[in-house]
C-alpha cells in the first residue's frame, strides 16, 4: 500500500481510512502495517528527521476497514486514549449479515477471549476473565436473505461485533472466523464508517466518515453520512428515496443533510416531521415535474402503519374536514360546508394487544394530517399524537410523538418499503 487516504490532519491528530486486510501494526505476517505507513507519511510530508512519533489509541481487526485516528503528540495520545476508554469517543459500523435481524436490538453478552487461538466466544456471566459486551444495531435495508446493519458499540471487546452477531444467527458475510458458511476468498462486510471524538486540545467535537467500497446496497451506503436523519432506500440518476427518521423536517434538516450528498435535489411531497418512513426526492427538473404530477393526481399508492389507542373500524372510511386559518389543524365538518375537503382511507387492523392496535392505512386522498384526523374520528387515535389524540394514554405510554410510519410507497411503477416496523410488545405503560 503506497498511498494513505488521509481524512483529516493537524498538529495533534491524523485521521485516515484503514484499507481492508491491512494490519494496524506490525505482526508476524511481516505485511505492511498502517502505523508504519502513517509514520512514513508524516516523515515525508513534514520533512521530519529521525523517528516519527505516532500514538496508536484504538484498533480495528485486520480484515476490517474504515476510520482510524492516530495521535501526533503524547499529550493527544493520553487524552484520546481516555476518550476511547470511557466511551466518549463514538464508533459506528456498518455490516452486512446473513439472516433475519430485528428492526432494532440491543445485544448484551459476556465474552471470553482465547489468547491461544485469538478467538472470542459468548460465555455465561460469571465465567472467569469474561467481560461484558454491549452493542446496539438498527436494520437499514434488506435484500436477498441479507441485511445491512448500522452498529454502535457501547463497549470495546476483541471481535465484539463479529461474535455477538454470529451468536444470534446473524453472521457477517465474509467473516472467515465466525461465519460457519463463509466462502473462502470473500471479503468481510464490516466497516467502521463513522468516528466522533473531542479534539484533544480545543475540545471541539469532530466527526469523520468513511464509505465502504462495496457494491451491495448502493443507496444505503451512499446515504450513510446522513444516517442521523434517514437511511437510503433507492437511488438512480433521477430519483432518491430515503427512510426518514422521526423528528426530521423534510424541507429542513433532511433536505439539508442530503443536499450535501446530492446536488441538485428537489422535495416533491411532504411527511410530518414526527412521522417516520419513506420520502421521495427528484434529482432532475424533469423528474421533479413527473413526480409532482403523480402525487398531485394521486397516481401513487401510499400505505402507512400506525399504533392506535383502541381498535378502529375496518374498511373504507370517508370524512370531510376544514383547515383552520394557518393550516395547522384540521376540523371535521359536513360534506356541504364551505371549503370542505374529502378524506378517504382504507383501514385494516393487523394486530391487537391490550388497548393498543397495529393498524394499516391505505390513503386514497392526501390531506393534511389525514390519518391522524380520521383515526381519531374512529375513536382510535394514533398513540403519541397530542394534537388529535388521547393525551392521558400518551402519558401512560410515555410517547411524545405520533407512532405513524410511511411503510410502503408505489410511484412511477416503483414500489419501496421501509425497514422500520412497530412491535406492540415494545409499548409498555408507565407503572404508577
Amino acid at each position: 500500500m503506497n498511498n494513505l487516504h488521509v481524512l483529516y490532519e493537524d498538529n495533534h491528530l491524523l485521521v485516515v481510512e484503514k484499507p481492508e486486510n491491512v494490519p494496524v501494526q506490525a505482526d508476524a505476517s511481516g505485511d505492511a502495517d498502517l502505523l508504519s505507513i502513517a509514520k512514513a507519511y508524516i516523515k515525508e510530508a513534514y520533512h521530519k528527521p529521525g523517528e516519527v512519533y505516532l500514538g496508536l489509541v484504538h484498533r480495528l481487526d485486520r480484515p476490517v476497514g474504515g476510520v482510524m485516528v492516530f495521535a501526533r503528540t503524547s499529550k493527544a495520545a493520553a487524552r484520546l486514549t481516555a476518550q476511547f476508554k470511557d466511551r466518549r469517543a463514538q464508533k459506528r459500523y456498518v455490516a452486512i449479515v446473513d439472516g433475519d435481524p430485528k428492526p432494532y436490538d440491543e445485544c448484551v453478552d459476556w465474552l471470553y477471549k482465547d489468547e491461544a487461538t485469538n478467538t472470542t466466544r459468548v460465555v455465561r456471566e460469571g465465567t472467569p476473565d469474561a467481560k461484558k459486551a454491549i452493542l446496539r444495531y438498527r436494520t437499514i435495508a434488506r435484500e436477498n436473505g441479507t441485511a445491512l446493519l448500522d452498529v454502535s458499540l457501547l463497549t470495546g471487546r476483541p471481535h465484539q461485533i463479529r461474535v455477538q452477531l454470529s451468536s444470534r444467527n446473524l453472521p457477517i458475510v465474509g467473516d472467515m472466523r465466525y461465519h460457519p458458511r463463509a466462502k473462502a476468498g470473500t471479503q468481510i462486510r464490516l466497516w467502521a464508517y463513522e468516528l466522533s471524538l473531542s479534539h484533544p486540545t480545543t475540545g471541539e467535537t469532530l466527526t469523520f466518515f468513511s464509505t465502504p467500497p462495496w457494491t451491495e446496497y448502493p443507496a444505503a451506503i451512499t446515504v450513510l453520512p446522513a444516517e442521523k436523519v434517514c437511511s437510503g432506500v433507492y437511488v438512480d440518476d433521477d430519483m432518491l428515496v430515503v427512510d426518514k427518521h422521526a423528528g426530521a423536517e423534510v424541507e429542513g434538516e433532511l433536505l439539508g443533510e442530503l443536499s450535501a450528498l446530492f446536488d441538485p435535489l428537489y422535495p416533491v411531497h411532504r411527511l410530518d416531521a414526527n412521522t417516520e418512513g419513506l420520502v421521495v426526492f427528484a434529482r432532475t427538473e424533469q423528474m421533479r415535474e413527473r413526480l409532482t404530477d403523480a402525487f398531485y393526481r394521486h397516481e401513487t399508492e401510499k400505505i402507512y402503519h400506525a399504533v392506535t389507542v383502541g381498535c378502529p373500524k375496518e374498511g373504507r372510511i370517508v370524512h370531510y374536514a376544514q383547515k383552520d386559518a394557518d393550516g395547522a389543524f384540521m376540523r371535521l365538518c359536513r360534506k356541504d360546508d364551505p371549503d370542505a375537503l374529502r378524506m378517504e382511507s382504507e383501514v385494516r387492523v393487523l394486530e391487537r394487544r391490550g388497548d393498543l392496535s397495529l393498524v394499516e392505512v391505505r390513503l386514497h386522498t392526501g390531506r393534511t394530517h389525514q390519518i391522524r384526523v380520521q383515526l381519531s374520528a374512529l375513536g382510535a387515535p394514533v398513540l403519541g399524537d397530542d394534537k388529535y389524540g388521547d393525551r392521558e394514554a400518551n402519558r401512560r405510554y410515555k410517547k411524545r410523538r405520533q407512532m405513524l410510519l410511511s411503510k410502503r410507497l408505489t410511484v412511477l411503477h416503483h414500489t419501496f418499503e421501509s425497514c422500520k416496523q412497530f412491535n406492540l410488545n415494545d409499548f409498555t405503560e408507565e407503572k404508577r
